[in-house]
C-alpha cells in the first residue's frame, strides 16, 4: 500500500506532508515549514529552539517517517493544521503572511485525488503495457488520473479551449492532427520532445493535459531511450516560459529536458518526486 503523501511548494521551497486517514487531515513537516518561511540555514535547529521556547507546540507534533532529499526515510516532527496555526503564532509576523491560506487552499480536492492516483501509476500495468507514444496510450493515462473526477476523463475534447489568450488546436481537426502527431518519429531526444510539444499544442483534453502528457513523455523516453526526466532539475518558471515559446521554437524546452535526463528509470523516489513537480507546475500563482 502506498502511503498518501504530498510535496507542495511555497516560494519554491518544498513542504512535505502525510495524510492521516484516521483524522482525515494532512500533517506537515515542521522543519519544512520553518525552511519555507524563515529561510534559516539550519531549519532543524530553528524548529528545536521554537519547541524549547514554546513547549505547547509538542502537543501538536507526531513523529512520522518522511522521505528526505537523499531518498532515505527519516522520522520527523509533523504538525496538524492546528499545529501549523500554533507555530505561525510564535513566528515573527513578517514570516507568516499568506502561508496559512496557501497551505489550506493551494490544491483542490480533485487535484489531491488525481495526484494520489499519479503516485499509484508506478505499480500500475499502464506504465509497462500502455501504448507508448500513441493517442490511446495518452488517453489511458488521463483516464487513470482523472477517472471518477471528471466525466471527460480519457476522452478527446469536442470543444475548443484557450489559455492565457492562446487558442489550442481546433477540435474539429483532431481526426487529422492527432494521427499525424502519433506518427511522428521517436528515434532521439529531439524527435521525442518535438512530439511532446505538438501534443501539448493539441491539448486533447478539457483539463489535465500537462500532467498526463508529462507522464506520456517520460514513458516515451523510457521505452525508446532508457531515459527519463529528473523534473526536480527543471525550474518551474523556466519550464513554463519554454513551453510557451515552444509553439514557435522548441529549442528552449529541448535544452531544459535534455539537460535533466537521467538513466534512473527504475528509481521509484525519482518518479514520485517527478509527480510532485508536475503538479507544482500546475499550481495557480498570483
Amino acid at each position: 500500500m502506498i502511503q498518501k503523501s504530498s510535496i507542495r511548494y511555497f516560494d519554491q521551497t518544498p513542504v512535505r506532508a502525510v495524510w492521516d486517514d484516521a483524522e482525515s487531515t494532512w500533517l506537515y513537516s515542521a522543519v519544512d515549514i520553518i525552511a519555507a518561511l524563515v529561510k534559516s540555514k539550519n531549519p532543524r535547529v530553528y524548529w528545536n529552539a521554537c519547541k524549547t521556547r514554546n513547549p505547547e507546540l509538542n502537543t501538536f507534533c507526531r513523529q512520522l517517517r518522511l522521505t528526505a532529499a537523499d531518498g532515505k526515510s527519516y522520522m520527523s516532527d509533523c504538525l496538524s493544521q492546528e499545529g501549523v496555526d500554533a507555530l505561525l503564532l510564535v513566528l515573527p509576523g513578517k514570516y507568516r503572511a499568506g502561508f496559512s491560506d496557501w497551505i489550506t487552499g493551494r490544491m483542490s480536492a480533485h487535484d489531491e485525488q488525481s495526484k494520489k492516483r499519479a503516485y499509484e501509476l508506478w505499480d500500475s500495468p499502464i506504465l509497462d503495457e500502455g501504448l507508448v507514444g500513441t493517442v490511446k496510450g495518452l488517453q489511458q493515462i488521463h483516464a487513470f488520473l482523472f477517472g471518477g473526477l471528471y466525466d471527460f476523463a480519457g476522452k478527446i475534447r469536442t470543444k475548443n479551449i484557450s489559455k492565457g489568450g492562446f487558442q489550442f488546436a481546433n477540435c474539429r481537426h483532431f481526426g487529422e492532427t492527432l494521427p499525424k502527431i502519433e506518427a511522428m518519429p521517436e528515434g532521439n531526444v529531439a524527435e521525442i520532445v518535438d512530439k511532446y510539444v505538438e501534443m501539448n499544442i493539441a491539448h486533447p483534453f478539457m483539463e489535465g493535459n500537462g500532467r498526463a502528457t508529462r507522464i506520456w513523455l517520460d514513458m516515451l523516453l523510457k521505452r525508446r531511450l532508457r531515459k527519463c526526466v529528473d523534473w526536480q532539475a527543471v525550474d518551474k518558471q523556466s519550464y513554463l516560459k519554454a513551453m510557451e515559446r515552444s509553439v514557435f521554437d522548441s529549442s528552449d524546452i529541448q535544452g531544459l529536458i535534455s539537460s535533466a535526463l537521467t538513466d534512473k528509470i527504475d528509481d521509484r523516489a525519482l518518479f514520485m518526486k517527478g509527480i510532485d513537480y508536475s503538479y507544482y507546475y500546475e499550481e495557480f500563482e498570483d
